[in-house]
């Protein structure tokens, strides 16, 4: 990989978005899978400067905590100037939504549109 392609691949990893923030789940002991969507979400590539357009689903298992959605939603839009590879948007939100929530698990699927005649879909999930 060149110097070039190594700077692409970092890029947006540590950029600053807003806090996540949760409410206690009240329904201990009971599991539930709670699935969030996102058909609006961009991020831009970081090489070319395009737009990219995704679907992100995310579903999650409560622990204590469940996400307050207008500060998710302020998060995800956050991504919409942050030049990112479409592979990171998916781990990047699944660590953020894991070190906020602490979920017994959770999975985060982008599903983006197609460009230049390829589609992209990936799916990050971590388990308790």
């Amino acid at each position: 990989m060149t110097d070039c392609a190594d700077a692409h691949a970092a890029s947006g990893v540590d950029a600053a978005l807003p806090s996540i923030e949760t409410w206690a789940y009240q329904y201990q002991g009971r599991e539930h899978t709670i699935e969030i969507r996102c058909p609006e979400f961009t991020s831009v590539c970081p090489k070319t400067g395009l737009p990219d357009f995704a679907t992100l689903i995310l579903r999650s298992v409560p622990g204590k905590l469940c996400l307050e959605l207008k500060s998710l939603k302020l998060y995800l839009l956050a991504h919409r100037n942050l030049g990112i590879f479409q592979e990171k948007p998916s781990n990047k939100v699944l660590d953020d939504v894991v070190a906020a929530a602490k979920p017994i698990g959770a999975c985060v699927e982008g599903r983006f549109a197609a460009r230049g005649g390829i589609a992209t879909v990936v799916q990050a999930s971590c388990p308790s």
